[in-house]
């Protein structure tokens, strides 16, 4: 299927009475998650343990640090999780945030519909990675809300990133569409009560 035709699908899944809509960036509008898998992998190298990149993808959408967490747990390696984190985040912003490339027909999606709908950005990156990402894909002025790693009491799979970016547009929940390309973020929509888009499976 082209960007064309994935763009024309999204467009009449979205066709509803959605009033703001709701997207991941790593793997959903940022094509970077071969770069975020990377960056782990070069950060435990460090750290003296190999890791497999397969389980960023299982993991794809928690926080940094319950990422950092659960390859502890994995891995039966005791980590600083903010260090690590830290070193994860430098690592990937320094050697390859550069490279971003958009996932184009979802990019195209959110510039069609910025300023019909509320558009929102819920992330489990840092702040300071997802506003830059967003500035490299030239979407930045586009978004009404951010919302990333630590800004809740909880983040993906939990519902509460989603509930605070709908809380922050003044729009409720069941007038929200979610796009995603992870299992821990298609969770916490459904546990958000909004509607959701795989990405990944179009």
């Amino acid at each position: 299927m082209t960007d064309k035709n994935k763009l024309d699908k999204l467009n009449l899944l979205t066709a509803g009475d959605f009033r703001a809509f709701l997207y991941d960036c790593d793997g959903t509008l940022a094509d970077n998650m071969q770069a975020h898998k990377d960056s782990y992998v070069k950060t435990a190298a460090e750290y003296g343990f190999n890791l497999d990149p397969a389980l960023i993808d299982e993991l794809a959408g928690w926080p940094t640090v319950a990422v950092v967490n659960e390859i502890g747990r994995r891995y039966e390696v005791a980590l600083d999780p903010e260090a690590f984190g830290s070193r994860k985040g430098r690592i990937f912003f320094d050697e390859y945030i550069t490279h971003t490339r958009p996932i184009p027909y979802v990019v195209d999606h959110l510039k069609q519909h910025a300023g019909r709908v509320k558009i929102g950005v819920v992330s489990g990156g840092r702040r300071v990675t997802v506003e830059r990402t967003l500035s490299i894909l030239g979407i930045a002025g586009l978004v009404d809300t951010i919302v990333c790693a630590g800004e809740t009491p909880r983040g993906k799979p939990f519902p509460d990133p989603f509930l605070k970016a709908a809380a922050e547009l003044h729009v409720a929940p069941e007038h929200c569409m979610v796009f995603e390309d992870g299992d821990p973020g298609i969770q916490a929509a459904m546990a958000a009560g909004m509607a959701h888009i795989r990405i990944d499976k179009l």
